[in-house]
């Protein structure tokens, strides 16, 4: 039944099968997250630095309908430069798949997609979460439900500070997920390597990792892991300039009335404004450091 949605590319299908490791990317960045042609470059870097640590990129996205577990060139390109790329999570995935049309995938799908295809790492930028104000509006990431019942373990550089931050480690602690800090008590904030919030546990190495996500697992408590994984030190934001930031383009979303899966591009456009392209590059570079611990993370599972 899955062959008719499902594509795995065969090297990667050979990898899976054989035990080797491999290493999830999403398609939201490339798509939605970055412009053109810096989208395209950050995730062909990606990839070469997922092989530079031993184990096999497995880019995710949905093309003509099909669930695609690593994509070509041209592919990518098209991702890039598409305007015709739904932002695609756990509720569109039924939409996009039956009409034949092609999506960016979220954590949330990219997760889904991952565990399909018995991938067990995945590498992203952050997690999505609680929004500010969300007591009244309820909006709240579906990243949060997938990360409860999907065994897939998620390295991020925890969550943009464009959210709500302690309401998101709130309902991942009601949900069971753990979240650990990679080198670091405090939950990293995307841009800076603060929060104000701690971490559940902390781990030194990927080796202490592995066998934590091996026990969850082993005991049959299914769902993910969130392992915090800060900005290397010199490409972090200042604190108060990028929560300054922050603060300026919430308050111009509400006003304009933006919600929804709109928020988050409209508030990192806002942002890399205010700090004139700054956040642009941290962004790129947390990125990379989080695909060579997932790499160094999935090469240790596959032990």
């Amino acid at each position: 039944m899955l062959e008719k949605y499902l594509d795995i590319k065969p090297h990667i299908k050979e990898a899976i099968d054989g035990g080797k490791p491999v290493v999830a990317l999403e398609s939201t960045i490339i798509s939605h997250g970055m412009p053109y042609p810096q989208n395209v470059k950050t995730a062909k870097k990606v990839e070469e630095i997922v092989r530079e640590n031993g184990a096999v990129p497995a880019t995710i996205a949905i093309l003509d309908g099909k669930l695609k577990v690593g994509i070509s060139e041209e592919e990518l390109e098209y991702l890039g430069k598409g305007t015709d790329i739904l932002k695609t999570s756990r509720r569109d995935l039924p939409y996009v798949v039956a009409n034949g049309l092609n999506g960016a995938t979220t954590v949330a799908s990219t997760m889904i997609i991952s565990a399909l295809a018995g991938i067990k790492v995945f590498a992203t930028g952050g997690i999505g979460g609680v929004h500010r104000g969300a007591t009244e509006t309820f909006d709240i990431s579906a990243d949060l439900q997938e990360l409860a019942k999907t065994n897939v373990a998620v390295v991020c550089a925890g969550a943009k500070s464009i959210l709500d931050i302690g309401l998101t480690l709130e309902y991942l602690e009601t949900n069971g997920v753990p979240v650990v800090g990679f080198g670091t008590d405090e939950f990293p904030a995307f841009f800076t390597r603060k929060s104000g919030f701690n971490v559940d546990f902390k781990v030194e190495n990927e080796k202490e990792l592995a066998n934590i996500i091996n026990a969850k697992w082993d005991l049959g408590l299914n769902g993910g892991l969130v392992i915090g994984n800060p900005i290397p030190e010199e490409y972090q934001m200042d604190y108060d300039t990028i929560n300054n930031a922050i603060e300026k383009a919430v308050k111009e979303a509400d006003e304009k009335g933006i919600g929804g899966k709109e928020a988050t591009p409209f508030l990192l456009d806002k942002i890399k404004t205010v700090t004139k392209g700054k956040s642009l590059e941290s962004n790129i570079q947390l990125v990379y450091n989080n695909a060579a611990v997932g790499s160094k993370l999935a090469v240790e599972l596959s032990k």
